[in-house]
């Protein structure tokens, strides 16, 4: 096949899964690190803040859980341009190297009792960092991972995206079992928090190193030789691809707050509400999480049999239905089995959405312009939706009307669902030529 006059270099199968699973590696760290701050929270917010209940340092950790998302459009506008100027490859190097960084700066910070307001400043600068990191990385990986893939194959291997970054997830959650195994209550809110974030800014490192080996997509490289092609840039994308670039946004405002709301918070409401033990609370959301992992590639592999639309829409239709029952019934249970299977309800209805939203997003975008078209608007629908998620929901408890926040992820969902209903199937009419 020929791309913009440019012989294409046809990749085998063995070296498309090795360069994915080398792309997924690295985005499974990027994750871990960005989620051991929620999975985490719980023990460390009394060392950044005042003294006060539980749910208000809570609701203080979550604002700033928030205040590093609105890090990410910044950081998917300057690393979208970057991975698309100066390749995939290399957008994804730079931004583990700034996960890292943000990393250890938890790890090592100062607490209330010793700095005062310093420290929960240096908390703030190194979620700004990471938010930086992450906005970044969803445009360069979901990119990397899509154009690497063959055609008949997108939706499976670039499901491995929320793959690895559940399994990020879940390996936060899994240090944390394993701490609260070995260590007691008290180390770990005294010291035992830092633990994770020092693995994270050390595998950071590997990382970095492993990146630096993988190819360069065939897409980029054309991109590269084709000296006609304009070059990325925000003004270009809302200027000739404004339609596609607003129905990123709003096809993410309802998968985004459900993902977080059934991901982050859920292990918080399981404890502030359910009555759980952060133990027992734990242990439900890494077992249904575990299940929800290996859901995705299921999903994006029929998605390449029947369309992405009808996953979209069957993730709106339920959503709509199903989540204020879900949380409602979740709410009311004390029973151990009966919260872990409320709880896979809900990420099975979200697997519509996570599974294949990143290649439904790439496959919008032509190659000059595609890390920043899936990157920026997608980080402005988790600014606005995804980040804000366990900050709205901790508020509305707090002013004791906890309800109203499934009411509002439900109106979300909907959003998204007319959107889904009207806007063509990827599959079909897909901007990734074959090669």
């Amino acid at each position: 096949m020929i791309e913009n006059n440019v012989p294409q270099v046809t990749l085998d199968t063995k070296t498309r899964v090795k360069s994915i699973l080398g792309g997924s590696a690295g985005n499974l760290v990027e994750w871990y690190d960005w989620y051991v701050y929620a999975a985490f929270t719980l023990y460390f917010a009394h060392s950044f803040f005042p003294k006060g209940s539980q749910t208000a340092q809570l609701l203080q950790a979550a604002a700033i859980f928030a205040v590093g998302f609105l890090m990410r459009p910044i950081g998917a506008w300057i690393m979208g341009i970057y991975s698309d100027r100066k390749g995939r490859k290399s957008g994804l190097t730079f931004s583990v190297t700034l996960m890292c960084i943000g990393s250890l700066m938890i790890a090592i910070a100062p607490t209330h009792d010793q700095v005062g307001i310093l420290s929960p400043i240096i908390l703030v600068v190194a979620r700004l960092i990471q938010g930086l990191s992450v906005g970044g990385e969803y445009g360069a990986s979901a990119t990397y991972l899509t154009e690497m893939a063959d055609k008949d194959r997108r939706g499976f291997f670039s499901s491995f995206q929320y793959v690895t970054l559940i399994a990020g997830q879940l390996t936060a959650l899994c240090v944390l079992l394993i701490l609260q195994f070995v260590l007691t209550e008290q180390q770990l809110h005294a010291w035992g928090w830092r633990i994770p974030f020092f693995i994270g800014a050390c595998l950071a490192i590997v990382v970095f190193y492993i990146r630096r080996g993988l190819l360069e997509t065939q897409s980029f490289k054309n991109v590269k030789k084709d000296k006609d092609q304009p070059q990325s840039s925000m003004f270009s994308l809302f200027k000739n691809y404004p339609k596609q670039a607003f129905t990123v946004l709003f096809l993410t405002a309802g998968g985004t707050v459900a993902f977080y709301t059934y991901t982050t918070y859920l292990q918080k409401y399981l404890v502030n509400t359910s009555g759980f033990s952060k133990p027992q609370a734990t242990q439900i959301t890494t077992l249904a999480l575990f299940i929800f992992m290996c859901l995705q590639p299921f999903a994006g592999a029929l998605s390449d049999r029947i369309g992405r639309k009808p996953l979209m829409i069957g993730f709106g239709v339920l959503g709509v239905l199903f989540t204020y029952f879900l949380f409602d019934k979740l709410g009311q249970t004390h029973d151990y089995w009966s919260a872990f299977w409320i709880s896979l309800a809900g990420l099975v209805i979200v697997t519509g959405y996570t599974s294949i939203n990143a290649v439904v997003k790439a496959e919008m975008f032509p190659a000059h312009i595609r890390a920043l078209g899936v990157a920026l608007p997608y980080a402005l629908a988790n600014t606005l939706f995804g980040g804000t998620a366990e900050f709205f929901a901790l508020s509305f408890k707090e002013a004791g009307h906890e309800s109203w926040f499934f009411i509002y992820v439900t109106i979300l969902i909907s959003i998204s669902l007319v959107v889904y209903i009207f806007m063509k199937d990827t599959k079909y009419n897909s901007e990734i030529k074959e090669h």
